[in-house]
């Protein structure tokens, strides 16, 4: 069955999920890198809804980072397991944000989505087609 024979283009369906869930966190994550510190303040408050209320700012600029320089390791395949474990730990915040702030499942599914997708891609690696060929 035909179906069976797309398993051994694997390599190239891994290529396609990295490099469009990367450039997407690259043009979501450069915002809030360029937003400054008054961005990241607003970012780094939501470390509360996980017990940590010191240095906003800096918690901020690290999720900042994880989303915008993260999205550029997905889509090389480069330092790929280490960029999707801060991923999956900043999605994890902001799950926890919304779920925080009592806006309900629904406003945290997207995070919780992609927690899932850079969890599993942890286990997975990135392919042959990458700069680590994991």
């Amino acid at each position: 069955m035909a179906w069976k024979s797309l398993g051994k283009y694997r390599d190239l369906g891994l290529l396609l999920l990295r490099v469009g869930i990367g450039a997407m966190f690259v043009m979501h994550g450069l915002p809030k890198l360029m937003g400054g510190p008054d961005k990241w303040t607003q970012l780094g408050g939501a470390m509360q809804f996980v017990g940590i209320s010191f240095m906003p700012v800096a918690w901020g600029l690290a999720a900042a980072l994880s989303e915008f320089v993260g999205g550029v390791l997905l889509v090389l395949g480069l330092l790929f397991r280490p960029a999707c474990l801060c991923l999956t730990l900043t999605m994890a915040v902001a799950a926890s944000m919304h779920l925080g702030k009592g806006e309900g499942l629904m406003a945290a599914s997207h995070a919780i989505e992609l927690g899932i997708v850079f969890a599993a891609l942890l286990f997975i690696g990135p392919g042959r087609f990458s700069v680590d060929r994991g």
